[in-house]
Formats: C-alpha cells, sequence, structure tokens
C-alpha cells in the first residue's frame, strides 16, 4: 500500500475552517444537505507604489462592518498563498446554506455597506483604499459540499495549514467511504477534512478535498500514519491490492496547493 500511500492520503480538499464551522453543522443532521461555497481567487498588486501596512486593518474594517453581520454568510476566510503555483494568491471564500442565499446575502451586503459608510466620500475612498491591494483580476468559482467531512477542532488562534487538492473525477471506482471512515477519520494528524464539488466555474469534473493540519511538518507525518492505518485495516495484501485498483480510479489526475488562514478574518 506504500506505493499508493501520496493518492490515498490526497483524499483531501478545500478549503477550510469556514467551512469546519458550516460544513461541520450539517453532518450531525439525519440527513445530509449541502452548504454552498463562493470562492474568489484574488492576487495581490504587483504595483511597486502601494502601500500593503494596513491591508489586514482595511479588510478586518471590512469584516466587522459587513461580513460578521450578514447573517446569510455562515461562514467566510481569507487563505494566503504558502505553496502554490501564484505567490500573489489570495483565496476569499463565503458559505452559504442554499444556492439563493447567495444572491439574497449580496442585496443584505448592499445594505450594511450603505450603514457603515453612509458618507458617500468616504465609502468611496475606503474602497478605493481597499481595491487597491488588488490586481484588477480575479476568478470565481462555486462548489457544493459533500457527505464527507471531520469538522476541524481547536481553539488555536495561530493560523492552520490547508493542503488543497482539486481532483478531476474519473471514469468509475469505488471505496471512497471506506477509505474516509477506516483511514481519513483515524489519522490524528489531519484536524479536519471537507470535499466539495463543482456547481459552476470553469470545469465540471471538478471534485476538491482540503485537509487541515495544525502545521507543515504534520503533513508528511499524515503519510507514515497512513500507511499504518492502511496495513492495519487491509491485512490481507491481494485484498488491499484489489481495493486499490478500483480506488485509483476514482480521479483521474489532480492539483495541489497549500494555504494557511487568516483567523482574524475568520467567520
Amino acid at each position: 500500500m506504500k506505493l499508493l500511500k501520496n493518492f490515498s492520503f490526497g483524499i483531501l480538499v478545500f478549503l477550510f475552517i469556514f467551512t469546519s464551522k458550516a460544513i461541520g453543522q450539517q453532518t450531525q443532521t439525519t440527513e445530509f444537505k449541502p452548504v454552498f461555497l463562493t470562492v474568489t481567487t484574488l492576487h495581490r498588486s504587483s504595483d511597486p507604489n502601494v502601500d500593503f501596512t494596513d491591508w489586514r486593518k482595511t479588510e478586518e474594517e471590512y469584516y466587522n462592518k459587513v461580513t460578521a453581520k450578514n447573517d446569510l454568510i455562515i461562514g467566510s476566510g481569507y487563505y494566503m498563498h504558502y505553496f502554490t503555483p501564484d505567490d500573489s494568491e489570495i483565496l476569499s471564500v463565503s458559505v452559504y446554506n442554499s444556492w439563493e442565499d447567495i444572491e439574497k446575502a449580496n442585496e443584505i451586503t448592499n445594505k450594511l455597506v450603505m450603514e457603515a459608510w453612509p458618507d458617500e466620500d468616504k465609502r468611496t475612498a475606503f474602497f478605493e483604499k481597499q481595491n487597491s491591494y488588488y490586481a484588477p483580476k480575479h476568478s470565481d468559482e462555486i462548489y457544493a459540499s459533500m457527505n464527507y467531512t471531520k469538522p476541524v477542532k481547536t481553539d488555536s488562534k495561530e493560523p492552520l495549514i490547508y493542503y488543497v487538492k482539486k481532483n478531476k473525477a474519473g471514469t468509475g471506482g469505488s471505496g471512497y467511504k471506506e477509505y474516509f471512515d477506516n483511514i481519513t477519520m483515524k489519522n490524528s494528524y489531519v484536524k479536519g477534512f471537507y470535499t466539495m464539488r463543482h456547481r459552476y466555474g470553469s470545469n465540471s469534473r471538478d471534485v476538491l478535498e482540503v485537509s487541515v493540519f495544525d502545521n507543515l511538518a504534520d503533513i508528511e507525518k499524515s503519510f507514515a500514519e497512513n500507511t499504518k492505518l492502511e496495513d492495519a485495516h487491509w491485512t490481507d495484501k491481494a485484498k488491499g491490492d484489489e481495493f486499490f485498483k478500483k480506488y485509483a480510479k476514482l480521479f483521474a489526475g489532480h492539483g495541489d496547493a497549500i494555504y494557511r488562514n487568516i483567523p482574524s478574518l475568520e467567520k
């Protein structure tokens, strides 16, 4: 099973503690109901004249005056590049109970913005400053959560590590639940685990998995732990090999990225 340890560990997905609160609540109900996640990929401005000194303070002001007060946004977070192909990436994620709530939440946000900055000149100045931190490009995607979740349980105020795997759905395969129940859920290094599927975006085959860790070193430790758990569960080598032959067909390729969250911008 060691040959496949990196792949099997990869049943990990996106995005993050925002989902630990929102998606985690769904798993406690008798009937699973997906939540919906909007993911906007922003990019830090490359303009050398932009002063990023107050970036976090500016985003915290917006969070406290708008996002935190919008009850239809049941979870949110900002996730910074740690190991990704583009070091300018910043992910902005919001979680909603339903597709309809996405549009309704935008209406509430507009009202909260007007209440927070009633003076037009001050409102304009604030958003010009906020927008200056980012490049004039972004991408948007919407995902629906899946019922394979290990909610994060931590009181830490320090940033957590999010290992994000964007899979392409395969042509068949089986065994996801068995692996999730007996390996992912039992791996003590994996503090949280979330899965979600494409609802709107560039590729309808996208299936995301996000694993949450206390630190970067725990990702490697979890590989060894997975191998131990796999050997303990599939004591018969022939049966284990047969399982992973079917399991490997679930996905057809993937991409990996690692992010860190910003606790002060997390709902």
